[in-house]
């Protein structure tokens, strides 16, 4: 006679999910807290700006080629 479903035992493992999260954070945090931290915090602001004004050029460059080539 077979069990049903329900009372197999499990094999997910939540708790080494959870350890790997904490290890990665906390290996986030000390190097958060290192002589770099202040150039890092620039330069991903510096990034973050960047990349919105790349993103609008270049859709300003595809519209453009777009009119240019309806024009044409």
């Amino acid at each position: 006679m077979s069990s049903p479903q329900s009372l197999v035992s499990s094999t997910i493992d939540f708790v080494s999910g959870d350890f790997d999260a904490l290890a990665s954070h906390m290996r986030h945090c000390a190097r958060a807290q290192g002589r770099w931290f202040s150039l890092r915090s620039q330069m991903q602001q510096v990034r973050s700006v960047a990349a919105g004004r790349i993103v609008t050029m270049a859709c300003v460059a595809v519209l453009l080629g777009i009119g240019l080539f309806a024009v044409a």
